[in-house]
């Protein structure tokens, strides 16, 4: 058994139920061995007791009981990952050492098990990503469900540890592309609308809307989080669509997403956001471009760039583009050499 812990709910965690918390950081317990612990007090949240039902907030410290030591899978280990998910997931391998596994995730496949998400999930394949380990490794930050790319995972709990101190504290840079709907004005700026959660549920159980909430209002909204995504606009087809470098300074669930909604540019293929051409009628949306574009969401985290918990080193992962974007690149003669790796370091 290992002893009390005291863990803190990572901004990549968001806001979430307890019990959905605790599977997915400990997902030997079942859903009755959660309830127990938070019945007889052993569970407490910023020092005071909780129910399993109650939600979670970033920053937040969850007292952790005695656990056993050893992890019960979620899945049978022999036969618990097909051939062809194995083979799926290990060719999405971008870099690998003995500490850390970085992936270039599909779209449409979950970074964890939820409402909605059903059983296939990068989580959920890490059996076949042990490259020789006697543990899985562990997810150390999400990505949407339709969004593709960088993905990081621990190989060790301390590794595991030590690169989520290092996304908390902001001490990591992320660049996204995305394809938008009209050019933005200006060119290049910060959006800085907080962000909170809608009332009801999203489609498919990918959960809450986020609403975004102007800076001179967020006092009225004590829910709301603050939020900024830096944006670059890298290439741009008429008054129609543009090509984005997106930067999310703080990490807010959908807050890219939002984001550019909230601008007038939501992302193509987001109809969650109104990135649809039925849904929106943002500059230039109205005359879209036809059906020679995919409907997928086109939301792709291109690169990461995080210091190495072992040697110090930094290192920069690039993702390449899933084949849906790489489609619509053909159809608008984009290449992907005309433009800056990082168009924002030129003007920090």
């Amino acid at each position: 058994m290992s002893g009390v812990k005291l863990l803190t709910v990572s901004e990549d965690e968001g806001e979430q139920r307890l019990d959905k918390w605790f599977k997915r950081r400990f997902p030997q317990l079942t859903q009755g061995a959660v309830e127990k612990m938070c019945r007889t007090g052993q569970v407490r949240v910023d020092s005071a007791r909780a129910k399993a039902s109650d939600r979670v907030m970033p920053g937040q410290t969850i007292r952790i009981p005695p656990l056993p030591d050893t992890e019960a899978p979620s899945r049978p280990r022999d036969g618990g990952v097909s051939a062809a998910d194995a083979k799926m997931i290990q060719a999405a391998v971008l870099w690998k050492d003995e500490h850390i596994i970085i992936l270039n995730k599909p779209p449409g496949l979950p970074s964890q098990g939820g409402s909605g998400q059903g059983d296939r999930h990068v989580d959920g394949l890490t059996e076949a990503l042990k490259f020789g380990f006697k543990d899985r490794p562990k997810l150390v930050h999400r990505l949407d469900k339709d969004t593709s790319g960088v993905l990081m995972l621990a190989r060790t709990d301390r590794i595991a540890r030590a690169l989520s101190e290092a996304l908390r504290h902001r001490a990591a840079r992320k660049i996204y592309w995305a394809v938008v709907a009209g050019v933005p004005h200006p060119r290049k700026g910060s959006i800085k609308f907080g962000l909170m959660k809608a009332p009801g549920h999203g489609r498919g159980g990918e959960g809450e809307k986020m609403v975004c909430v102007h800076p001179a209002k967020m006092a009225d909204h004590p829910e709301a989080k603050r939020a900024q995504t830096d944006y670059f606009t890298l290439w741009f087809l008429g008054a129609r669509l543009s090509w984005m470098a997106l930067e999310p300074v703080t990490g807010r669930t959908h807050q890219l997403r939002a984001h550019m909604a909230e601008i007038g540019h939501p992302i193509l293929g987001d109809g969650k956001y109104g990135g649809s051409a039925q849904e929106n009628e943002g500059d230039g949306w109205g005359a879209s471009i036809g059906g020679d574009l995919s409907k997928k969401l086109h939301l792709h985290a291109r690169s990461l760039s995080i210091e190495h918990p072992i040697t110090k080193e930094m290192l920069t992962f690039t993702a390449p583009l899933p084949e849906h974007m790489v489609r619509t690149w053909k159809l608008m003669d984009w290449k992907e050499a005309d433009v800056p790796a990082d168009p924002f370091e030129a003007i920090r």
